[in-house]
């Protein structure tokens, strides 16, 4: 970034997020001068930070929703977002897939004409010119295991949790129709009760590590919702009611359609199924653990 003129001959810049400073055409000081500590430009770069911090958070939740609810996204878009540094950071690496679903490939540039460079699974870059690209969420990635395996090799990181995202499936060979204990999940069942009963101090405690977590706090359930197979579906979390002072737990999980409806469970699709259990264990988590000789 440019250094400011900042007066008594200083000059400003930005560096990682915070305000520098240095004399004129000289060295960069170790610590930012009392006397431009509140001097405009350092206030100006200041906000402007902030706004970059912003910027950069809305661009990952954004890449985010994309790769959550495999949704296209014109290459168009892609090429011309790529210059901005935090749109780069939050796309480069993600997996895609083009006009052939079974070619996966991690994203490494896109090219003003709406052309995109990946490394596909063999180690060879290539090019893409498909009208859009999905970031598909890793529960429908063939083989996630080899691509996780090849990430590796490649050293790729990713901003956006995408190939390392934690995963569940329905059990082998789907829900059954028929509980054979009490409380099993069946294909007909509408909650799941995997992580209920996770005790916390507060309901207030329960709620904030849902927002933390960057859930939706809606009355008494946390929410996320998704796209699975072209429909909108809701998966949300009882964590008890809100002006409840006492202490709280994590309820059962449950879907719903676009229409409010509750899905059976043998209805959810993949993704839904899968972003709905990552919530409801990552609240479970954070429950009270007990200790001594009656825990």
């Amino acid at each position: 970034m440019t250094w400011l003129a900042a007066g008594e001959g200083y000059e400003i810049t930005l560096d990682e997020g915070r305000v520098v400073a240095r004399r004129a055409g000289g060295r960069q000081l170790k610590t930012l001068p009392k006397a431009l500590r509140d001097h405009p430009e350092a206030d100006r770069l200041r906000r402007l930070a902030e706004w970059l911090d912003r910027h950069a958070a809305a661009c990952v939740a954004q890449v985010d929703t994309w790769m959550v609810s495999s949704l296209p996204v014109p290459t168009e878009l892609i090429a011309r977002v790529w210059p901005d540094e935090a749109w780069q950071s939050a796309l480069r690496d993600m997996a895609v897939v083009g006009d052939d679903p079974d070619e996966v490939g991690f994203l490494r540039d896109a090219t003003a004409d709406g052309e995109l460079k990946v490394v596909n699974l063999d180690g060879e870059t290539v090019r893409l010119s498909p009208r859009t690209v999905t970031l598909p969420h890793p529960v429908l990635l063939p083989d996630l295991d080899d691509v996780r395996d090849f990430a590796a090799e490649l050293g790729i990181t990713q901003r956006v949790e995408q190939i390392h995202r934690a995963t569940w499936t329905r059990p082998e060979g789907g829900l059954p129709e028929t509980a054979t204990t009490p409380g099993t999940a069946t294909a007909g069942s509408t909650e799941v009760r995997d992580y209920a009963g996770g005790k916390f101090a507060s309901r207030f405690g329960l709620a904030a590590r849902a927002t933390a977590l960057g859930y939706r706090v809606s009355g008494g359930y946390a929410t996320c919702k998704v796209r699975d197979g072209g429909r909108g579906t809701e998966a949300s979390v009882w964590i008890g009611e809100p002006y409840w002072e006492g202490e709280s737990e994590t309820g059962s999980l449950s879907w719903h359609d676009e229409d409010g409806r509750a899905m059976r469970l043998g209805e959810v699709g993949p993704v839904a199924w899968s972003e709905g259990m990552r919530m409801a264990a990552a609240l479970y988590a954070g429950r009270t653990i007990e200790e001594g000789g009656d825990a």
